[in-house]
């Protein structure tokens, strides 16, 4: 058999035998792919109090909070546990395939999601064992996608396509909050039942339209090193999901045994893994690929930028639903909505720049937008900081645009940088490693914010709240034990949209005036009360967003940043003709794979790897 650079075509270019259109195709598949997967992390979030109400579920009962944090953040946790080892697979196998494989599991998974016929605790396990499925469908989509571009684009066209790419993937962790918003209300099965028809399409689109286009190679899968990593990676995110559930007296669960200990054991974990790595034919991790400075320090960047945003959404949804919007007279049951919308400035400002910036990054190169974007990031952040709690809507519409401004500059051209660095042979473990530090990333930044903010919150909250109360006719012992509630527990409340002082206060409201019970109930009184206290928080979250971003700027200095031609990507290019993909199918259908199909030792790869180096 002709050797497999024989039979590709030119350096830099799609596969003539797959039309010229193809790599519009594959944009367009991919695109709707990454969109309904991101729409779907965050479209929960705000559909939870009618998913909760639906069921007949309490999720600020203390035997529940660990339904509501796991329908929250399940998805993120499996995406950012397997999206490595689906990305091998689709190295292995093809990625397309794989691509497909996820497009199908999702569907299936939003399918029995919008089913959902029990009632309590029954629903609530059945809607997180659903939505874990659906982040498997999720991470098979997000590992394989940027892999898929990066073979059907020339390199110089790949910034615009990972611009357009990466619109959809972060863009659509917005839009979620706005759809659910939306159509939680009207009937909250609606928000899993939106995604079916899309899926349905992008399933057969993906079957009938896309190809391997990549080289593929024949290799054994990495099991101690996936078992090692999962086993990690879920210890240390499930410790950090507990560890802002309180525990005992405290406010938080940091000092819980277990949570100490699954932190630490996942770190012990994650360290066995990275020596496993170095001893494996085949390692899940191609540590070889941080020798690229383009692969690390982009990463690196990457990580920093998603920790920093990761929480932003949480932060804003409970600053505006629990006090900006009850202070300016919308109810509490109206806020979730109305957040989502006065948040829009955000995902404008991210689909304005982000693709292009993208596109201008082919051309001029990726660094100024890389550093320009974190650091326009991190001033919005010290605006944030800045301006009072009860603020000028406009003021911070604006800062919320220019943040996502400052986000699309980063993100495509980073997105760009790391793809371009990659061997052909690595592009989907390649991808599915930078989707892995972002999904992480985003688990331990609501972790960290929310860590953050109860800190702050619990230092005057609960002062504050014992004067309100007691000054409105409660009894001092009854306004004692409320005002030294878990803090956690009212920005729940605050998050969900409920209103915090009906629900924390319960049977003690009832011996109350009349006219007691509609002032502490209304829309003025918590918002006022805990303003001030929650202004310390907010400083302690931005002021950690803001650090983030500027060591992304350090790191975002470190990487080539030049632009990026055909030429500079000879040794990354090649792609498979249709008929090698055929006998390359065959091959491993048979268990046998050519010789220049046989995944590429140790020393080639690093070889490979420096031959890409910038």
């Amino acid at each position: 058999m002709a050797s497999a650079t024989a039979l590709t075509a030119a350096p830099g270019t799609a596969p003539t035998d797959l039309g010229p259109h193809y790599k519009w195709i594959a944009l367009s598949n991919t695109t709707l792919g990454m969109l309904i997967a991101t729409i779907n992390s965050s479209i929960v979030l705000i559909a939870l109090p009618d998913i909760f109400k639906g069921i007949g579920l309490n999720p600020l009962e203390p035997q529940n909070t660990s339904y509501l944090l796991w329908m929250m953040m399940g998805f993120l946790v499996v995406t950012a546990v397997l999206v490595v080892s689906f990305g091998r697979l689709g190295d292995m196998f093809g990625r397309a395939r794989m691509y497909n494989m996820g497009f199908a599991i999702f569907t299936v998974s939003s399918i029995f999601l919008a089913i959902t016929w029990f009632d309590g605790t029954e629903a609530a396990l059945w809607l997180i064992f659903w939505r874990v499925i659906q982040g498997v469908g999720g991470a098979f989509l997000m590992a394989n996608s940027s892999a898929i571009l990066t073979d059907a684009f020339p390199a110089n066209e790949r910034g615009l396509a990972m611009g357009i790419n990466g619109v959809a993937a972060i863009s659509g962790s917005f839009l979620g909050l706005l759809i659910g918003g939306l159509l939680a209300p009207i009937a909250w099965h609606y928000i899993f039942l939106v995604s079916v028809p899309f899926g349905v399409i992008g399933t057969v689109w993906a079957y009938l339209k896309l190809r391997d286009t990549g080289v593929r190679r024949k290799a054994k899968m990495d099991w101690w090193g996936n078992v090692t990593f999962a086993v990690g990676l879920i210890a240390i995110l499930v410790g950090i999901t507990y560890g802002i559930q309180p525990y005992g007296t405290s406010n938080m669960g940091w000092g819980n045994p277990w949570v100490i200990g699954a932190v630490v054991g996942g770190i012990a974990m994650l360290v066995l893994f990275t020596v496993i790595e170095t001893r494996v034919d085949s390692p899940l991790f191609e540590l070889s690929l941080f020798r690229n400075r383009s692969f690390a320090f982009g990463n690196a960047a990457n990580l920093m930028a998603s920790i920093g945003r990761g929480g932003l959404q949480f932060i804003l949804i409970i600053w505006l639903q629990g006090i900006w919007l009850p202070q300016h007279g919308y109810d509490y049951t109206r806020t979730p909505l109305w957040a989502a919308i006065y948040m829009l400035p955000m995902t404008v400002g991210f689909l304005i720049s982000a693709p292009v910036s993208g596109a201008l990054s082919d051309r001029l190169g990726t660094k100024m937008f890389t550093t320009t974007g974190m650091l326009i990031t991190a001033g919005t952040f010290a605006a944030l900081i800045a301006i009072p709690v009860d603020f000028n809507y406009w003021a911070f519409a604006l800062i919320l645009l220019i943040n996502g401004i400052g986000m699309g500059l980063f993100a495509s051209p980073n997105r760009a940088e790391v793809m371009n660095s990659l061997p052909v042979t690595s592009r989907g473990s390649g991808a599915g490693m930078m989707t892995t530090f972002q999904n992480a990333a985003m688990v331990l930044s609501i972790g960290l914010f929310f860590s953050l903010m109860i800190a702050g919150l619990s230092t005057h909250l609960p002062t504050a709240m014992f004067s309100g109360l007691t000054a409105n006719g409660m009894p001092d012992g009854t306004a004692q034990g409320i005002a030294h509630l878990p803090t956690v527990a009212i920005l729940f409340a605050a998050f969900l949209g409920y209103n915090p002082i009906r629900e924390i206060g319960g049977q003690a409201l009832s011996g109350l005036p009349q006219s007691s019970v509609d002032h502490l109930t209304g829309l003025d009184f918590f918002p006022h009360l805990i303003s001030n206290a929650f202004s310390d928080g907010l400083a302690a979250a931005f002021t950690f967003a803001l650090v983030c971003c500027l060591l992304g700027t350090v790191f975002c200095l470190f990487t080539s940043g030049k632009k990026t031609t055909a030429e500079d990507l000879d040794a990354t290019t090649a792609t498979e003709s249709v008929g090698e993909e055929l006998a390359a199918v065959a091959a491993f259908a048979s268990g046998e794979a050519p010789s220049d199909l046989v995944e590429p030792t140790r020393v080639e790869s690093d070889r490979a790897s420096e031959t890409v180096r910038h």
